[in-house]
């Protein structure tokens, strides 16, 4: 299988939510979409954003936007007004998570768009 940026097959948005940070993953295609589902859990972002996150990670389906939404626990140092981060509000949180390589079928890629 190729190997490929997770922002191949999908996009997302991020921000904060007090000390925590939300990170939505909306995939491309419906054939994204079913792998994105069963593939990136709450155990993959944690270990992937683990010097971001202290806390623990929850994961939300919304099947009918295609899209799984990550909510990072003490993942902003207090939140904007009361971290020292630099990125205190999160917004870049889901362009670090994009990044990640994965292995993804051939099927999947050809579905969807680039």
């Amino acid at each position: 299988m190729p190997r490929v940026p997770l922002e191949r097959i999908a996009w997302g948005r991020s921000g904060d939510k007090g000390e925590a940070s939300n990170l939505g993953v909306v995939a491309r295609s419906p054939a994204a979409w079913e792998w994105l589902r069963a593939n990136l859990s709450a155990e993959s972002v944690a270990a992937r954003l683990a010097g971001i996150v202290r806390g623990r990670v929850e994961r939300f389906e919304l099947p009918n936007l295609g899209a799984l939404n990550f909510i990072l626990h003490d993942s902003l140092g207090g939140g904007g007004s009361a971290s020292l981060l630099t990125d205190a509000q999160g917004k870049t949180h889901a362009q670090a998570l994009l990044r990640l390589e994965v292995e993804v079928p051939v099927e999947v890629l050809e579905a969807t768009p680039e």
